[in-house]
């Protein structure tokens, strides 16, 4: 049958007074240091398992170094990208130039991508853009007609003073987006 609940009460307060006894403390007092111990180290390792790894980076979109610059998670990537561009065009030979445009258009579509604009194609991304984005948006618009004008007509002909325009239209909206300096 049931039991008076003062005796209930009583076995707790039996073993709650065992529990925090002197004699039972100092029985158990190391292995309390030892697992403060094992505590420490896994806390330590866990830090140090966050620094090494590209977990932080993946989880908050940029590594620590760049968030302490404000830089743009793989802006330094982008430059580096941008200057080979720059430097396809500086060749002043037309299919290079062509080659110059192509690759800025597949770079401002990355860039929009990784900035969360939806859409299946470039032109699909570049309608949702505003002039809080891009201060050049029709200027862009144009850039873009040409990249298909090259894509979809094999004999285009693309004067170099017109791919570098082209080419200044995408560098001002990278400028724009803060991609490069």
């Amino acid at each position: 049958m049931k039991e008076p609940k003062s005796k209930m009460d009583l076995r707790f307060r039996e073993i709650f007074l065992y529990i925090t006894s002197p004699e039972l403390q100092e029985k158990i007092l190391l292995v309390k240091i030892f697992f403060i111990g094992i505590s420490a180290l896994l806390t330590i390792y866990i830090f140090y398992i966050l620094k090494v790894t590209t977990w932080w980076a993946a989880m908050f979109g940029r590594s620590a170094e760049e968030f302490k610059r404000y830089k743009a998670s793989g802006s330094r990537a982008l430059e580096k990208r941008w200057k080979k561009i720059a430097k396809r065009m500086s060749k002043n030979v037309p299919s290079e130039a062509k080659l110059a445009i192509l690759e800025a258009d597949k770079m401002l579509d990355d860039v929009l991508t990784r900035l969360a604009f939806q859409g299946d194609s470039l032109g699909e991304k570049m309608e949702k853009l505003t002039p809080d984005y891009v201060s050049n948006i029709d200027a862009l618009w144009e850039a873009h007609k040409i990249r298909n004008n090259i894509v979809h007509d094999p004999n285009y002909h693309l004067p170099l003073q017109e791919a570098r325009k082209a080419l200044e239209k995408y560098e001002q909206a990278f400028r724009d987006l803060e991609i490069i300096r």
